[in-house]
């Protein structure tokens, strides 16, 4: 029988808001050892994930895009945006300023080598499961649930 999400997601999984402090985001995935939190509405659907990867500029710090003079003019070897984007994120106080606002998710009832062929093709950790009516967070699948799956086999 092939197994699904739902048979070996983590349920009820820890959520943050997008107006919790970062500060205490941080203090939440050191103490449960985690990596990443989905990031949810007052309702409880799903708006981002915020992840150790996320959390990277605050320490590295951003650098300006190369830029070349000319004629009293900037010109910019790369786009600027991205540059304005990452030090956003680094200067960021809330959860909001520094999640990924695109989150991947699956659904409880697909096959978890769907999920795994996922992650891997997106190169993510952990994907937050949802339900398909309610839209609502409702466990996280980690690369190490699967693992842990494969072991069992």
């Amino acid at each position: 029988m092939t197994k699904t999400v739902a048979d070996v997601m983590t349920a009820n999984p820890i959520t943050v808001r997008p107006e919790t402090p970062l500060q205490e985001a941080i203090q939440t995935l050191a103490t449960h050892r985690i990596s990443g939190l989905p990031v949810v509405d007052d309702t409880g659907k799903l708006v981002g994930v915020i992840s150790e990867t996320d959390l990277m500029w605050r320490e590295t710090g951003v650098e300006p895009p190369p830029y070349i003079m000319l004629l009293d003019s900037v010109i910019f070897l790369q786009n600027p945006a991205r540059y304005e984007k990452e030090l956003h994120k680094a200067l960021g106080q809330t959860v909001e300023d520094v999640m990924s606002d695109r989150p991947v998710s699956v659904r409880p009832n697909q096959s978890l080598k769907e999920a795994a062929r996922l992650m891997h093709e997106k190169q993510i950790r952990r994907l937050p499961v949802v339900d398909e009516q309610t839209q609502t967070v409702i466990g996280i699948l980690s690369q190490g649930d699967i693992v842990r799956a494969m072991a069992s086999e």
